[in-house]
């Protein structure tokens, strides 16, 4: 596991000089009480997860990490899980949610308790601690929230948030249900404040509106100054949100994107951001950061920036040996350190998903189907390697076809079932550098 590093040991004086210098602060209640509170005395905080979906993704991560560094300084983190927030779904600028069923949201607040379970520590006197806002929001009448909690909203502030402002002025509007939204938010802050003495809020910088409801909410209603501190929403070099151009949100469950994918999401990184990206998401001390910058102005092919943010990040969410699995595969695939047969099948299959070919019936891709006794010569232009098994046999005389990595000397090998490595598959390679695959059909 990588190892989390506190304040002291990453070199800086305080927690807050860290988050500053590492980009982790972008908006923020008082700065001297919130300086106070995170440079202070061990206090208890916390964030919310909503399951609008199965998993978290890079931008929950963000959080996740804000958290452990509060937590490495003796800090106790409250992890919320909206049961009672995610049956509704905070206002989005693309427009209204569709709602999920109960049942569903009851199992994705499970699958994401037992995600951020991972991430923070359930050691010592400041172990994470979960909740879920069902447990008190569901005790509530509508007569109660709207007496006890609604009353101390001004309609006008709600109408102003940026979000609420926004959606009013597009084509479709707003409803009541996601309007309401931050009301609970700021109710949720209330019960922790009273319930767990959580003197802290963290979130999303486009969560600002939501967060500081329920600080004005505990202010009116306790008459006590607490505090709110949002991390940025981090962009990539063309400003779009942080991993969602890639075709798809970058997730942290393994099913829904593979260690594999997720390391070479990271590896593939552009020089002008991997130094930023290490401030974000790695626990890397400052000098071996800074000291990694040079690297990168100095030889920015050598793309070492680039695997120590991978390693780091992957590690981080997917523990070392999927890390491993991961680079051993890319390495692998092209005949160089780790041997096939020892690469699992769905890391394989995930290394190797660029190689699917067309089906013949115009569905979509896939990996050729192959069956033990066929001849290797088909495999390879099923595999969509060459045109022709001629052409297959002029590359084999000259030495240049490889199955599994070893070198194929006769044209007529038939594949036996040892040549499918797990997964079912077996690994055609053309020279140096064309990779194709076939799958044992069953």
């Amino acid at each position: 596991m990588v190892q989390v590093t506190n304040y002291r040991q990453a070199g800086f004086d305080s927690l807050s000089d860290e988050l500053q210098w590492r980009g982790l602060l972008a908006q923020h209640t008082d700065e001297t009480r919130l300086f106070e509170t995170l440079d202070g005395k061990p206090i208890s905080f916390y964030a919310g997860f909503d399951p609008t979906a199965a998993s978290l993704h890079i931008g929950n991560l963000v959080q996740l990490i804000n958290m452990r560094h509060l937590q490495a300084a003796g800090h106790t983190p409250y992890a919320l899980v909206g049961g009672a927030t995610g049956l509704i779904g905070d206002p989005r600028e693309s427009g209204e949610r569709t709602l999920n069923p109960a049942e569903i949201v009851e199992q994705w607040a499970e699958r994401l308790r037992q995600q951020i379970s991972r991430f923070l520590s359930a050691d010592g006197d400041n172990g994470v601690q979960f909740v879920n806002n069902l447990d008190w929001t569901a005790k509530m009448s509508v007569i109660d929230f709207l007496r006890d909690v609604g009353k101390n909203f001004r309609l006008g502030t709600m109408l102003n948030k940026d979000i609420v402002s926004r959606r009013l002025n597009s084509d479709e509007g707003i409803s009541f249900t996601e309007f309401s939204y931050q009301v609970l938010q700021g109710n949720d802050f209330l019960h922790l404040f009273d319930t767990y003495g959580c003197v802290l809020e963290l979130g999303g910088n486009d969560q600002w509106g939501n967060l500081v409801s329920g600080l004005d909410l505990i202010h009116k209603m306790r008459g006590e100054n607490v505090s709110v501190m949002t991390s940025p929403i981090i962009t990539d070099a063309q400003g779009k949100k942080f991993g969602k151009s890639e075709g798809g949100a970058i997730w942290l469950d393994p099913t829904m994107l593979s260690p594999y994918r997720f390391y070479q999401f990271w590896f593939n990184q552009p020089d002008d951001q991997v130094i930023r990206l290490l401030k974000y998401f790695t626990f890397l001390p400052k000098q071996e950061i800074e000291h990694l910058e040079t690297e990168v102005a100095q030889d920015p092919g050598a793309r070492h920036a680039q695997k120590v943010l991978a390693w780091e990040v992957t590690s981080f969410v997917h523990g070392e040996h999927a890390t491993q699995q991961a680079i051993d595969a890319a390495s692998a695939l092209f005949g160089r350190g780790a041997d096939l047969h020892e690469i699992d099948g769905d890391t394989l299959a995930a290394s190797l998903d660029g190689v699917k070919v067309a089906l013949g019936d115009g569905t979509g891709k896939d990996f050729a189907p192959a069956v033990v006794g066929e001849r290797l010569v088909e495999a390879a232009v099923s595999a969509g390697l060459f045109a022709s098994v001629s052409q297959v046999r002029k590359i084999v005389a000259s030495g240049g076809m490889y199955l599994n990595n070893a070198r194929v000397e006769l044209a007529d090998t038939e594949l036996d079932a040892e040549d499918f490595l797990q997964g079912g598959f077996a690994v055609i390679r053309r020279g140096k550098k064309t990779i194709g695959a076939v799958r044992l059909q069953k």
